[in-house]
């Protein structure tokens, strides 16, 4: 890539906030970067916690992306539905140079015919639904086919921002951001994977994600109709 790349993230109402704030924190280090949070308009974007958004362009103004990245959440059921933010998605993906997602956002991508006959990941309990938009779904933090790059579930989004990193920069530039953060994940729990998780755990996020499944996979297939 020559010359300071342009990073831009796609905004929409209810996105899981680290999905983005994460890889946000990796890539906005990267040198020269100029990183761009797009939305349907100027007005701030509410999350999934209590942290609201300030877009920095609207879809319209935004400029072309050497970098577009889709994080996931809840909100990801309205996103596949609104025509404007899938046109964008879809405009934008035709030059980039790295097409990425964090979590269920692989599923915006996979709503504008991006992800077909790729290789890609997603939050492990959507992990399945990526047959439905043509992808081959892979289990890994990471996985990159050609110049599509999709990050797993939430914290994957860091180990994501790190892999697009040294893409972008080299391996000793994203080391360097690395000790800078001083990302050196030791957690107190061996338990955020499903290998891995308790019954106990799993049953209840089982539980969790139930009720909004049907309504996912609705929106996905009525998106991915069209």
């Amino acid at each position: 890539m020559t010359g300071p790349p342009n990073i831009v993230f796609v905004l929409f109402p209810n996105l899981t906030q680290l999905d983005f704030t994460g890889p946000l924190q990796v890539l906005s280090r990267l040198p020269g970067a100029r990183v761009h949070l797009a939305a349907k308009t100027m007005a701030p974007v509410a999350t999934d916690t209590v942290l609201t958004l300030n877009p920095t362009t609207a879809f319209k103004d935004c400029p072309q992306a050497d970098v577009l990245c889709v994080p996931g959440g809840f909100g990801v059921d309205d996103a596949m539905r609104d025509r404007e933010l899938m046109a964008f998605v879809t405009r934008q993906a035709k030059a980039a140079r790295y097409v990425t997602s964090v979590c269920t956002g692989a599923f915006v991508l996979g709503a504008a015919g991006l992800l077909k006959g790729k290789r890609a990941t997603t939050h492990w309990a959507y992990h399945d639904d990526l047959k439905s938009v043509g992808a081959i779904p892979v289990r890994a933090r990471v996985v990159r086919d050609e110049n599509l790059m999709t990050g797993g579930g939430v914290t994957a989004g860091i180990d994501f921002a790190f892999a697009l990193a040294a893409e972008i920069a080299g391996d000793a530039v994203a080391k360097a951001i690395q000790l800078g953060l001083e990302y050196d994940p030791s957690p107190p729990f061996d338990s955020g994977s499903p290998d891995r998780a308790s019954p106990q755990s799993l049953k209840a996020m089982a539980e969790r994600y139930a009720p909004r499944l049907g309504a996912f996979r609705g929106a996905l297939a009525e998106a991915y109709r069209r």
